[in-house]
């Protein structure tokens, strides 16, 4: 009897280790239903629309297209560096941590020591610039050779310019 007691025991705690667990579809799924609720209310051309004005190309620089925006941004996360004026973003945050340990990353795995942090714009974030120039030709030039210099996936749908305020 306490052989069988036992035996009922353990198949139920295997149970129960094997039934509670989440996986990739478990993300995928939540992560769908957060982007849906995002576009709740919008109309599909409505937000296609909206995406396509967020990435437009705003200047043209020694014959290059970029995105250029123009933010009030301070320096972030403990850097004692001179903030340039022309700033190449590759990902934002909204969460500083993230940015911290994005920016972590750009150092160690693509080499690019220059790369920091900055804060502000109307939305407060946080946005991870990969190199910083003080003209707009060399940021317009670093967007064009972008993919051989950061190994990483960019996180914003195209690099752009932020110039400081």
């Amino acid at each position: 009897m306490k052989k069988a007691i036992y035996i009922m025991m353990m198949l139920m705690a295997l149970g129960l280790m094997t039934s509670c667990h989440s996986n990739e579809k478990n993300y995928r799924a939540a992560y769908e239903k957060a982007v849906e609720r995002r576009k709740t209310g919008i109309g599909a051309e409505d937000f296609a629309r909206i995406e396509a004005e967020r990435q437009r190309y705003t200047h043209v620089i020694n014959g290059d297209s970029v995105r250029m925006l123009y933010v009030n941004a301070n320096v972030a996360i403990d850097s004692t560096d001179a903030v340039h004026d022309y700033n190449v973003v590759v990902a934002s945050f909204t969460q500083r941590i993230n940015a911290k340990s994005y920016r972590d990353r750009l150092r160690e795995e693509c080499g690019l020591a220059g790369s920091y942090v900055l804060f502000g714009g109307s939305d407060k974030k946080y946005f991870v610039v990969a190199e910083g120039f003080d003209n707009s030709g060399d940021a317009a030039a670093f967007i064009r050779d972008i993919d051989k210099k950061v190994c990483l996936k960019m996180l914003e749908p195209l690099p752009w310019i932020l110039k400081k305020l």
